[in-house]
């Protein structure tokens, strides 16, 4: 039998705590996809950031807990219960726990996902 070591925790390098950085320099557009960078997770709820190129999506799907999206580059529809919305840069919108919801990129737009748990 080994001995368990400990190991430190490793650092997150792409988002170091106690130091800034800007949001929408952390994620990068890439060609036909969406890029998704995770700031933060843990048991509370998770923090993460997205790049869309122009037309791509998350498909419709629900969530347990509600989420706000913040609309960091671009232009994007968020669609809620069948309800259409445009966001633009600076917008916002919760989408509500348990209802369905799906994310299209009208044009490349970069956006912050906040679920609190």
């Amino acid at each position: 039998m080994s001995e368990l070591q400990y190991q430190p925790k490793k650092e997150n390098k792409a988002f170091p705590t106690a130091e800034k950085f800007s949001m929408t320099d952390k994620v990068a557009y890439a060609e036909g996809s969406v890029v998704s960078k995770i700031i933060i997770r843990n048991e509370r709820g998770n923090v993460t950031l997205f790049a869309f190129d122009k037309g791509e999506f998350l498909s419709e799907h629900t969530a347990p807990y509600d989420a706000i999206v913040q609309v960091l580059d671009g232009k994007g529809e968020v669609v809620i219960d069948g309800k259409v919305f445009e966001l633009n840069v600076g917008e916002s919108i919760i989408m509500p726990a348990n209802v369905r919801h799906a994310v299209v990129a009208i044009e490349q737009f970069k956006m912050l996902l906040t679920m609190i748990k």
